[in-house]
């Protein structure tokens, strides 16, 4: 047994990034359904016109800034470094 007793702040920060990691696990996996979904329903339902990769680059920007947030890279610009 050791005599050191927890950090607090640590745990608090731990519980914030698995919360975080958490919440873009979640949105990744709708990015690929909806993927997976949209890509078809393109392909063979209006094979003239190619509009999947809009949606898909579009939220997949949202999704990388999503990525760097729940990494913590921009805790910097947010203001929440601790």
């Amino acid at each position: 047994m050791s005599d050191i007793a927890p950090d607090s702040d640590a745990e608090a920060e731990i519980a914030d990034l698995r919360r975080r990691l958490r919440g873009f696990g979640l949105h990744l996996l709708a990015y690929f359904v909806a993927m997976a979904v949209l890509v078809p329903v393109n392909l063979f339902g209006f094979p003239a016109t190619l509009w999947f990769p809009f949606p898909m680059v579009g939220w997949g920007a949202f999704l990388a800034i999503y990525a760097a947030y729940a990494m913590g890279l921009l805790d910097v610009l947010i203001g929440d470094r601790r």
